[in-house]
This record gives structure tokens, sequence and C-alpha cells, in this order.
């Protein structure tokens, strides 16, 4: 039977390829402190993380374990701040902000004895042009609590916009931060970061179904269409039971013949090497002498010559 379902796999196939097609066009799924441009840029930030240590780690001689700290120069504080992650530092009670959330902050600095945060945690980066930025929002309330006719929630509260760029000198081994400024109501923070996380780099290959996936899928789809649609064929039409239901059942059993030929001779040579029962050969053949006689000596033609003798007296 000529492989009539042949139309139908081709169909079945390139549904899935399309399929798996329309799949590897979706949106990919973004990694947090990461972005890609859509001229095909990528940025990674994910290496200035600050994370603190798990219990019993040790950590690596090149390891940063401490949040970026910054100078406010001519202000009269100082800020720390981490890179899409909490700090790591241990703040108490930061002005304005609840218990729960506390663990979020992001960036915060102190100022009279009290805390206060500049932004809550966040991965989400940007690309403004050719500016790669990272805000953090929801911060401490700001000082004077003005209130504005767009704020649903009645009060400003702070937040840092950090910018980052790509460091080509060969010597940089750190990233640098620098504080820019801040709004007149010191309500918003500008940061700059230098490093060389933030230049453009390639991204990494995501698993996904490839070429050869493809095919085998297709390959599967068509065998199971060839054979079911064989079957169906030989049983309906041809009227076949047993294995003959089998689409080109005379070329398998051919097949199917043709291994146990080859089974049987592979067989048959090895059996050569196998060891013998000479020692019984030889036994019988001593015992029977060389002339093929008995240990009475008598031989074949003896024997039937008494059992003619025997016959005719018996019926004597």
């Amino acid at each position: 039977m000529l492989f009539s379902s042949l139309p139908s796999a081709l169909l079945i196939g390139l549904a899935i390829h399309c399929g798996v097609s329309t799949a590897a066009t979706e949106e990919k799924i973004v990694e947090p402190c990461t972005v890609a441009s859509s001229t095909g840029s990528f940025y990674d930030l994910r290496k200035m993380s600050i994370l603190p240590l798990k219990d019993g780690k040790k950590p690596g001689k090149n390891d940063k374990i401490d949040d970026w700290h910054v100078r406010g120069y001519d202000f009269p504080y100082n800020f720390t701040l981490n890179i899409c992650a909490p700090v790591v530092a241990d703040i108490d009670k930061p002005v304005g902000i609840s218990s729960n959330l506390k663990k979020n902050v992001s960036a915060f600095y102190e100022h009279n004895d009290k805390t206060y945060s500049i932004g809550q945690l966040s991965s989400n980066l940007t690309l403004r042009g050719r500016r790669l930025v990272l805000q953090y929002t929801n911060g401490s309330p700001c000082g004077d609590n003005t209130k504005r006719d767009d704020d649903k929630k009645g009060e400003r509260r702070k937040s840092s916009l950090i910018s980052f760029h790509c460091d080509k000198d060969p010597l940089a081994t750190a990233p640098s931060v620098t504080f820019v400024g801040t709004d007149p109501d010191h309500c918003s923070y500008h940061f700059e970061v230098l490093s060389k996380d933030a230049c453009i780099s390639a991204e990494p290959a995501k698993q996904g179904v490839g070429p050869a996936a493809v095919f085998a899928i297709i390959g599967v789809i068509a065998i199971l269409v060839y054979f079911l649609g064989g079957v169906f064929y030989q049983r309906n039409v041809a009227h076949a039971r047993g294995w003959r239901q089998l689409p080109n059942y005379s070329m398998w059993a051919g097949i199917g013949n043709f291994i146990k030929d080859i089974l049987i001779i592979a067989t048959s040579s090895c059996a050569r090497f196998l060891p013998t029962h000479r020692g019984y050969s030889a036994l019988s053949i001593s015992a029977n002498g060389p002339s093929g006689r008995g240990r009475n000596g008598r031989g074949p033609e003896d024997e039937n010559r008494l059992i003619d003798q025997l016959d005719e007296e018996w019926d004597d």
C-alpha cells in the first residue's frame, strides 16, 4: 500500500511547525534587571546586585558584600543603595514605611537620627534613547507633604532615578556611583553609575524548540499517521486481519525474514567455536570396534540371520 496518508501527515506537521514558529515569535520573558532594545542591544546589570550571603557561605576574594555607598558632597547626608535588590544593611523603622515593607527598601539616607527611604525595590530597566535607567518609587513621604491634584494617594513620596553608563576604561575595576542632585523639594534623587556591566552585551541563548526538534516531531506524527491510516485502510477496505492489517505487510515480513536469516547464520557461525563431545564419540566407536561389531562379535547381518532363524522355528 502506498503512503496514502502522506497529505494528512504533512498537514499535521505543518500545523506543529506553525505553532512552534508562533511561540518563538511571541514576546520573550524578560529576566529581572535585564533589558533588550528593538535593535538587538542587550543589557544585564545582575552582576551589580549585592545579595546577602547564605548561612555558612564565605564571600569570594572579589565579592562585594555591602551596599553601594554614595557621598552627598554639599548635602548634609550620604546615600546607600543597591541595584535591582533591597539593601543588605539592616535599617530600623524608615520614616513612613510599614514594618512589612522595610525589607524592600532599595535606597535610603540617614539624617537627624532618622532613616528615609528614597525608593522601594524595582528591577525594571528602561531604555530611553541611549540612556539606561532604573527608577525606585514609593519611598518615605516628602518633607512638606505637599498634595498634588494628580496624586491619588494624597501625598508625594521620595523616589530615585539611576542612570547607567558604559565604562570603557580598561583599568576600571569597580563601578562608580555618583549622586547628581535632587529637586527643590528633596523628593526625587538622581544618581549616575559608570560600569562595564552597563555596556552592551550578548543576549544569552534561551533554550527552546530548535529545527531538529521540529523535524523530529513532524517525523513522529508522520509515522503515526502512516501506521494508523494504513491499518484503517487494510482492515476496512482490503478486509485484512491479523498482522496483514499493517501497511506494506509483505515488505515488513520480508525484512523480518531477512533479519531472522542473518541471526541464524550468525548463530551457526558461532556454534562452530563451541566445544564438542569428542570423548563420547570415541568411546562409542571403540565399543563397537572398527568393523562396527558389538562386544559379542556380532554385526547387523548376524543379528538379522538370527531373527530369521527364530521366525522359522516359531512357524514350525
